[in-house]
């Protein structure tokens, strides 16, 4: 419990950035989600396309530091190379 009304303050604003973060997490999530289910029905095009935008979305959330840029980056790594085998 806040002994002060400077920490009172402070719990607030902790409360709602979490949820804001989580719901940025959650947009990460299902834009990964959207390109591996890109990748599973097996078309190439669609999900070339599916990967531009997520790319965006991570890079968005990993500017924004919600997550570090390193797992971004291991994330669309993942993802380019898997949409590059579909070709194979």
């Amino acid at each position: 419990m806040a002994n002060s009304k400077q920490a009172e303050k402070r719990a607030r604003q902790a409360t709602k950035q979490r949820a804001h973060n989580m719901s940025q997490r959650s947009t990460l999530r299902t834009a990964i989600k959207k390109v591996t289910a890109a990748i599973a029905k097996g078309d190439k095009a669609a999900a070339e396309v599916v990967f531009k935008e997520s790319t965006s979305v991570i890079d968005r959330i990993a500017d924004k530091k919600i997550i570090h840029k390193n797992k971004a980056a291991r994330h669309k790594s993942r993802l380019s190379a898997a949409v590059k085998a579909l070709a194979a």
